[in-house]
């Protein structure tokens, strides 16, 4: 309604004049200029209200009382009145606009007399003398020089000489296209929003959108009050001796005026510093803030938030580039960009290092990057020495004032010390349960400094502090963009650019810093999950653990290793990089030796993490070196009944039997258990742990009857001990069910096992590595029990959670991805089984690498399936090559050679040399009754394959002779039930047909399939094939 208010005005104006007789005594160009705009606008009032109307008859009379304005209630009637008629003519309130536009440019041309609202500024008219003889005498105001139009108001920056453009200039830009706009620019110190607000506003004012331009510096409310007062001075000639009259006066002009203004708000440091003072949203203004706030206060309607961020990779290079070559230098590309990414595109610290290059012309890129990796040096030693672009502050001075004003905010004190804490974590995400846990709010509560705060010790010890007051100084970091929060389903994670981290660290003294790395520490263990579900996650807490190592190493190691850089390392391996924490725990020694001294306990402890990973990533036999050489000094240093010793002993048994030496590892154990009976007693959780590790060794030996009964053994103490639910429980429920499908009760096992997944799944959870480590070994012996299709889909079902839970590189998908090849080929597809075997075998040499145990197993597992793809050649082969890579890695006695030369003479037998196989069975045979024993599972199943191929080689009397010492061996080991006792019986009779001894063979055939029946059920596939062959057989005898 800026027509209506100035009509208002001018027609009091003109009636005072009328009422006073003062036109010919005015100034004679003031009345020579504004007393026609003034009367056009009294006719168009006249006309649409009438002559006779009671609201004009009042402001007559008023102006004859000799009042200065019209009373208040004068003033709202008559504007209601003209704004009824306008609202019912358009053609009025369009004529009266016109007017008031006709007015406003008279009061220019009067030197700047005219109406403010509606006061008349110009000719003051006064009456004196007594009631009948009066004289009107007219007071002109002092005469100062007319405005020039367009005004620019207040100290503009020059725009930067190498200002680079950007995606938010275009993005002012348009929006300034359309009026009324209130753009706020936010982003955190030194990313160029005062220079992009500079050449916005110098954009605006050369294309001559604007009539007046004022820049304001808007750090405290004092200032915006300076910076409205000078304004209004320049503008409209109000005293600026009182700037909250002329601010007030110059908000009333912006919402009055018909000039086209743009007003910049520069640094706005508190939104309740704009209370009261926020330009007005007209047609005819613009209003550009720049802030590093992000309070909702400062957006809203008719504000628009405009976040600017850092540069480009793209931009960063190309602004360093432009700006040496501002200087007459060049450098290397490469080292340009890695500058760039070294200050993570900063703007400020670009400019600032481009300028300290340009100042020392010894230095290329190379050598400053040289001095900014090294931690001894601060920021502000890094800072030219003078600073370009009419910079104010040095890089290092960026932030103290946001950090500063975070701290006065509520909860008032925090957000100094958090923002410590944040210093020496991960600038690209640090998780904000860190620095709201425990060790974190400790650490805040200790150091609490409230504004005004004298900095004693004990001055934050009475302020305790809880998790939401931590997410609350989090919140304040963000407000004063110190940090940005990105929201994740486990609480969000803040990012704090790393420059800012540097500076805050450069202020603090080498003790509250290796405090700060402690504390950090903590708060990274208090929040790591015992099972990580979550690959992700770990990866983010790992990269802080290693952020916290490479700021503030010393507050890790002093007086020992902390435990978050184990956790980390362990972390790693669980993960599925075995190799990768190796290498951790190699550099975790080197340190330790070098800082703790070689025989500290926590050097001894690297050393142990380091051989159980090396024995982890597939070199079991460096992993028992190691340890054994670890047990020496822990002898030495410990003794032999300390922990440590005693945890040596256990991990060295261990390795011994993944390295092939499964009756080493069995002693060993053994040995092992009777020292901690000794010294922890028999309930102790290790020596219950002991007594379930001699029990695998023992199976893994070949005892599997043994194992059985000790399985069996220690689940009964550990039901009584620890009770049904106890997660170690578990495991020997597991274990035991896994001997006893060993020992040949493939159906039981499978039934142990659904039984175990029940429990697991309502004690343990779903996603937990224990339950889906039973879900594999359900779905394995469920195949052994004659469903090989169920097992196949059981193993589809199994890949797809743990690729969600544990990531495609773990050894669990590894080994889960085999399973479900095995049971794909068994259940008859083997064409695809053979193709994601060969799948698998690629990924394993991208990840692990050609000599892996586990790549070599994937090479055996490959050979096989193309051999029952019908290529028996192409199986041996294979079976070649793998030989002799597992001689030359592996030796000639370790299992696995032994079981790839099992494998090679059974496909040589398969491809038609059945006189080699026997060869090669033999010879293998001999070396496995050295190595394993005459009673090892893998002897007898030689044993087995021997007989077969005598068989095949035309013994079949030969054949039969052996399989019937055979036989009584496995009924004396495995028992008369087990299926490999009743399969050799049904080869048995095969070898009594194949000799010409039909009626005792069909006779022992029979008593093998109601065996059969009887222990594996009608319809389990080897019950359904022999009795295949009795059918033939008999057939066969009746024609």
């Amino acid at each position: 309604m800026n027509g209506i208010d100035t009509a208002v005005g001018a027609v009091f104006t003109w009636m005072v004049r009328q009422e006073r007789h003062v036109g010919e005594q005015a100034h004679a160009d003031t009345d020579r200029i504004v007393a026609p705009a003034l009367g056009r606008v009294h006719d168009l009032v006249r006309e649409a209200l009438g002559e006779d109307d009671p609201v004009l008859a009042r402001v007559r009379q008023e102006a004859r009382d000799g009042r200065e304005q019209p009373t208040d209630r004068t003033r709202r009637r008559l504007r209601l009145a003209l704004e009824e008629a306008a609202d019912q003519d358009p053609v009025l309130a369009a004529a009266l606009a016109r007017a008031a536009v006709d007015v406003g440019r008279a009061r220019r041309q009067a030197g700047g007399r005219g109406l403010i609202g509606s006061l008349f500024h110009g000719p003051t008219a006064v009456q004196m003398g007594d009631r009948n003889n009066q004289h009107v005498h007219v007071h002109l105001p002092a005469a100062r020089p007319a405005v020039e139009w367009p005004v620019r108001v207040g100290n503009v920056p020059p725009v930067a000489g190498l200002f680079h453009p950007r995606a938010a200039v275009d993005q002012l830009a348009r929006a300034a296209v359309g009026a009324g706009t209130c753009q706020v620019l936010t982003g955190m110190g030194g990313v160029g929003k005062t220079q992009l607000a500079a050449h916005h506003a110098d954009q605006v004012w050369k294309s001559g959108r604007v009539d007046a331009l004022v820049w304001v510096t808007a750090a405290h409310r004092e200032q915006i009050l300076t910076g409205y007062a000078e304004a209004a001075e320049a503008l409209f000639g109000a005293d600026p001796a009182d700037p909250r009259a002329a601010a007030r006066k110059l908000l009333d002009w912006l919402v009055r005026t018909e000039e086209r203004w743009m007003i910049v708000l520069d640094d706005v440091a508190d939104p309740a510093d704009l209370t009261g003072l926020w330009p007005p949203d007209t047609a005819a203004g613009q209003v550009l803030i720049t802030t590093r706030r992000r309070d909702a206060a400062l957006t809203g309607s008719g504000r628009v938030r405009v976040d600017l961020g850092l540069f480009t990779p793209a931009e960063a290079q190309a602004y360093v580039t432009a700006a040496l070559a501002a200087h007459g230098r060049t450098d290397d590309p490469g080292q340009i960009q890695g500058l760039a990414a070294d200050l993570n595109h900063l703007p400020l610290a670009l400019a600032q290092a481009a300028a300290y290059l340009a100042d020392s012309a010894h230095l290329d890129c190379a050598a400053y990057r040289a001095r900014l990796a090294d931690q001894a040096r601060t920021l502000d030693q890094l800072a030219p020495h003078s600073l370009p672009d009419s910079q104010l502050a040095p890089v290092a001075a960026a932030w103290a004032l946001s950090i500063d004003r975070a701290n006065t905010l509520r909860p008032r004190g925090l957000a100094g010390p958090l923002l410590e804490l944040a210093a020496v974590l991960d600038p690209n995400g640090i998780p904000t349960q860190v620095l709201t846990s425990p060790p974190a709010r400790t650490y805040l509560a200790a150091h609490r400094r409230p504004p005004g705060d004298d900095g004693g010790d004990a001055a934050g010890d009475h302020l305790p502090v809880d998790a939401q007051d931590a997410a609350d100084a989090v919140a304040c970091l963000c407000l004063l963009s110190l940090a940005e929060h990105t929201p994740t389903p486990g609480g969000g994670l803040l990012r704090v650019h790393q420059l800012i981290q540097r500076a805050v660290r450069d202020r603090l003294a080498p003790d509250r810093l290796a405090e700060v790395a402690r504390v950090a520490g903590d708060g990274l263990l208090a929040v790591w999950p015992r099972v990580e579900s979550d690959p992700g996650h770990a990866q983010i807490l790992r990269a802080n653990t290693n952020a916290v190592h490479t700021t503030a190493a010393q507050g890790l190691w002093n007086p020992g290793v902390h435990p978050v850089l184990f956790h980390a390392g362990t972390s790693l391996g669980q993960s599925g990089l075995a190799t990768t924490a190796a290498g951790y725990f190699d550099r975790l020694c080197a340190t330790a030796r070098r800082t703790l001294g070689p025989d500290h306990p926590d050097t001894l402890a690297s050393r142990h993490n380091l051989a159980s990973w090396r024995g982890q990533a597939g070199d079991a036999a460096a992993a028992a070196v190691a340890f054994d050489r670890l047990l020496a000094d822990c002898l030495r240093v410990l003794g032999p009944d300390h922990p440590h010793t005693l945890t040596a002993r256990h991990n060295l048994a261990f390795m011994r039997g993944r390295a092939g030496d499964a009756a080493g590892a069995a002693a060993a154990f053994q040995a092992l258990l009777a020292d901690r009976l000794r010294l922890l007693g028999p309930e102790h959780p290790d020596t219950l742990a002991a007594r379930g590790n001699l029990a695998r060794s023992r199976g893994e030996s070949g005892d599997v009857a043994g194992a059985v009964a000790a399985s069996a053994t220690l689940l009964a103490d550990r039901l009584r001990l620890l009770g049904p639910d106890h997660p170690a429980t578990l495991i020997t429920r597991h274990e035991l069910a896994h001997w006893r499908g060993q020992a040949g009760d493939s159906a039981g096992a499978a039934a142990a096992l659904t039984t175990i997944l029940a429990d697991q799944l309502r004690i343990l959870g779903a996603d937990h590595p224990h339950t889906l480590t039973t879900r594999h070994e359900l779905a394995h012996w469920r195949g052994r029990a004659g469903d090989a299709t169920g097992a196949a889909a059981a193993f589809d079902r199994l890949l797809a959670d743990r690729l969600r839970i544990l990531g495609p590189d773990h050894p669990d998908i590894v080994s889960t991805r085999a399973g479900q090849a095995r049971w794909r080929g068994e259940a008859g597809d083997a064409a695809g089984a053979a193709a994601a075997t060969q799948t698998l075998l690629a990924d394993q040499l991208r990840t692990l690498g050609p000599e892996h145990p586990d790549t070599l197993t994937t090479r055996h597992n490959r050979a096989y399936w193309q051999g029952e793809q019908g290529d028996a050649a192409g199986a041996v082969a294979a079976f070649e090559a793998l030989l002799a890579d597992r001689l030359r890695i592996l030796g000639p006695d370790h299992p696995d050679t032994l079981t790839t030369r099992h494998e090679l003479a059974r496909w040589r037998g398969t491809s038609g040399d059945a006189a080699g196989a026997v060869a090669a069975f033999e010879a293998l045979l001999a070396d496995q009754l050295r190595i394993l024993g005459p009673d090892h599972s893998d002897t007898l199943t030689t044993r087995h394959h021997l007989c077969r191929w005598l068989g095949q080689a035309g013994d079949a009397a030969g054949a039969a002779a052996a399989t019937e010492t055979l036989l009584a061996d496995r009924r004396r080991i495995l028992g008369p039930d087990h299926p490999d006792t009743l399969m050799m019986r049904g080869n048995l009779a095969a070898f009594y047909w194949q000799a010409g001894r039909a009626a005792e063979a069909m006779t022992l055939l029979e008593r093998v399939i109601t065996d059969f029946t009887r222990v594996l059920g009608a319809e389990h596939p080897n019950t359904v094939a022999i009795a295949g062959v009795l059918h033939r057989w008999q057939a066969d005898t009746r024609s």
